[in-house]
């Protein structure tokens, strides 16, 4: 092995991160098969602006997920309205954790919708357009945010830097939508 290789990266490793290039490049879907890789813990703190209730939790260490935390975060995110839990995607608490690291807050998030029962969906989309008749909210995978002190449009330029699911806009309502669905983006009207 060559000094250069030894001091700053081993044959092996080049090699793997050779072919994980060449596969996300390949295969760009793959990126969201896989936890997103950032810090030895992730960590989230939410108030939930329907119920008051506030959480801090830490849902991944050491490789893996916490079943408890995850659990925890579940009846959380419930529907407000019914009182119905569903699993949230952990992927999805993956872009929560990573925006907010990424924005440098210790804030909590404020959450706005999580998990939406089939019934809330549908009364919803009677009220207002912007609603889809198949949402992600409805299989755990989005959540409506803001975070205090944060600019709206700042939390926008962050969600969508990640490229990781959708982000949907909503000024006029002080929300960003983000969800583990394929890559796009909205503005709200």
């Amino acid at each position: 092995m060559t000094p250069f290789l030894s001091r700053e990266l081993s044959r092996r490793k080049f090699m793997k991160a050779g072919l994980a290039t060449a596969a996300v490049l390949c295969f760009p879907g793959i990126v969201l098969s896989r936890p997103i890789p950032f810090e030895q813990e992730r960590s989230l703190s939410f108030y939930n602006l329907h119920t008051g209730e506030r959480m801090e939790t830490v849902f991944w260490s050491q490789g893996s997920y916490h079943p408890s935390a995850l659990s925890e975060i579940d009846r959380f995110m419930r529907d407000f309205r019914t009182g119905e839990v569903r699993r949230i995607d952990p992927r999805l608490l993956d872009l929560l954790s990573l925006a907010r690291i990424r924005l440098g807050s210790r804030e909590p998030i404020h959450l706005i919708s999580g998990y939406r029962s089939p019934q809330t969906n549908a009364m919803l989309r009677r009220h207002s357009k912007g609603v889809a008749r198949h949402s992600l909210h409805m299989e755990g995978k989005a959540a409506d945010i803001r975070i205090p002190g944060v600019a709206l449009e700042h939390l926008r330029r962050v969600a969508l830097s990640l490229s990781a699911g959708g982000v949907g806009y909503y000024p006029h309502l002080d929300f960003v939508h983000m969800d583990t669905g394929r890559v796009r983006w909205w503005q709200g009207r």
